[in-house]
């Protein structure tokens, strides 16, 4: 199981593991509860990239960032490290 400390959002961490290049078991701790249990259920079982290319870049409101966006920026790091 992977952390990553998201910045700039309200959620204080985001676990997920990688298997096989597919995420599975992502679980934001504080946010939005409906809106990251729900995206981590939907990004259940795909591939890290194509999560990547779908999250990257999603602002909520006025921050320049969310925590989709920081999700995908977990997973760039979590891929640099392999």
């Amino acid at each position: 199981m992977m952390m990553y400390k998201p910045k700039g959002v309200c959620s204080r961490e985001i676990y997920f593991d990688v298997v096989d290049n597919k995420l599975t078991g992502v679980r934001y701790v504080g946010g939005c509860s409906g809106n990251t249990q729900g995206v981590g259920r939907l990004l259940e079982g795909m591939d890290v990239d194509e999560a990547i290319s779908r999250l990257e870049g999603i602002h909520c409101g006025p921050k320049s960032t969310s925590c989709p966006d920081q999700l995908a920026q977990a997973l760039k790091a979590y891929k640099s490290e392999q």
